[in-house]
């Protein structure tokens, strides 16, 4: 019986998804859902408190079908990283449109785990480019702007028909953003006291010899008027 309940709720996934990418959101009812698994409506409630948590689940299931097809991995660069990940990011919402509309629709009741995921690994990223001091701003600040960024280009897109979109658009978007938040240079000083400050910034948690308080108290002046 354990190993019946993991592969019928991987079953249930599947179809689900299969019958997002076939039918779209408007088709993802719990009824066509356990029709396509072949099944009775009420077992999917076996393992799934609400539409919302299947809809995480298949989230998560496409995101990492998705990357294990694209077999990628992180790069020695952390400018070239999160570059690619923007472009794994666009690539992911163009090729799977309804997923991503129910992803990023503001009437959930809150964060996709699936997204929440994501955007640990964008804050990683960014991370990364702060402690080499090519970041001009908060860490804080970069991630949510290459979030909306990459959130808006992918949506603007979806909502075009494909063959009036502008090839060029995620990457202009892109180069919008960084442009903004990047330094020119990446060694130290030569990126400057804002670019210094931040990538100091990236090591306040990691400070030795420090409380956690006086930790907060010096990530919090660092952070002012940035």
């Amino acid at each position: 019986m354990a190993e019946v309940r993991p592969k019928t709720r991987t079953h249930i996934v599947e179809a689900a998804a299969r019958l997002l990418r076939e039918q779209g959101a408007g088709a993802l009812t719990t009824r066509a859902v356990a029709h396509a698994a072949g099944m009775q409506a009420p077992t999917i409630y076996r393992f799934f408190a609400d539409k919302d948590a299947l809809l995480d689940a298949v989230a998560e299931h496409v995101f990492a079908t998705y990357v294990a097809a694209k077999s990628v991995g992180a790069d020695g660069d952390p400018i070239a990283d999160l570059r690619a990940g923007w472009d794994r990011h666009i690539e992911f919402g163009l090729a799977n449109a309804a997923l991503f509309g129910l992803l990023t629709d503001p009437t959930r009741g809150g964060p996709s785990p699936a997204a929440a995921a994501g955007l640990e690994v964008l804050r990683a990223r960014v991370h990364r480019v702060a402690a080499i001091g090519r970041l001009r701003v908060p860490e804080r600040r970069a991630v949510e702007l290459i979030h909306a960024a990459g959130t808006g280009a992918v949506l603007t897109l979806l909502a075009t028909a494909p063959e009036q979109r502008d090839p060029g658009l995620a990457d202009a978007m892109y180069d919008a953003v960084t442009s903004s938040i990047l330094t020119d240079v990446p060694a130290l000083p030569a990126a400057g006291a804002a670019g210094a400050a931040v990538a100091f910034r990236a090591y306040v948690p990691e400070l030795p010899n420090l409380t956690g308080t006086e930790r907060a108290l010096l990530a919090e002046w660092l952070d002012r008027d940035r």
